[in-house]
Parts: structure tokens; sequence; C-alpha cells
């Protein structure tokens, strides 16, 4: 059975026009990995934005054309006398993305490189394992 929805006009109308007061109990919402991933002939790049992020937080996972990328932010924070907190984005907690390539991974090869808070990963491709057709006997 659907679901009837009655819808005002007015609403987004008005949407956007009123400054909503700031709500001091609503925590900040998670922040995502945004990454670039591209594809060369013999490797995948990828690209990953981790501002704030120690490279010692960072940690990535190659398992066959699946790849995971964990990181810990941590951050101080700043109490100075006589302020009063209006609206705070920070996060403290971990985030992570995972993703599955086209083709499987030579992980011994794999390099990684962290500078100016963005993560450069080099997965090379695995050589395709020639396939073997078996007879009927």
């Amino acid at each position: 059975m659907s679901h009837l929805t009655r819808l005002d006009p007015l609403d987004d109308l008005f949407r956007g026009f009123f400054v909503r007061p700031v709500d001091m109990n609503t925590p900040a919402t998670t922040p995502s990995i945004r990454m670039d991933v591209t594809e060369q002939a013999n490797a995948f790049v990828v690209h990953a934005e981790l501002p704030g992020v120690k490279k010692e937080d960072i940690h990535v996972h190659v398992e066959g054309n699946q790849v995971s990328i964990t990181a810990e932010i941590k951050q101080e924070k700043e109490v100075k006398e006589g302020e009063r907190v209006l609206r705070s984005e920070r996060y403290f907690g971990q985030v992570s993305r995972s993703f599955q390539l086209a083709q499987d991974i030579d992980d011994a090869q794999a390099a990684a490189k962290f500078a100016d808070g963005v993560l450069e990963l080099t997965l090379p491709k695995k050589a395709a394992s020639a396939s073997k057709r078996l007879t009927i006997a």
C-alpha cells in the first residue's frame, strides 16, 4: 500500500529565508574520506583527503581487490577563558572507507605516501593468472 504525504507549498517557499537557532545538543556530522581513484595501464592510483590526521593514525588494508582505509582523528579542544562555544564541528573518532577495484592488487608491490593531508596509494595490478581448461574424462 502506498503512503500519502501532504505537501504544503509555503514550506518550500519559506525554506531558507529564516535562520534557525543553533542547537547546542546536536553532535556534528561524521566526516567522510573523500578520494579520487584513477586506473593506469599497470596500477590503480588513489588520492584520499585526510586533513588533520597524522600518518601514524592511518591504516590501509589490501585483500585481493578490496581496499580499506581507516584513520583516527584526534583533535585537541582549546577552551579560552570567558568564551562560550556556539557551534563546534570538530570530530573525534575514527573514519573509514572501503571499496573494490576491478582487478586484484599485488600487495607486495603496493606503496603509500602521505603529505599535506593527502594519502596517495599506488596499487599495482596483479598479473592475471592463466585460466586452465579442464578436459572431461
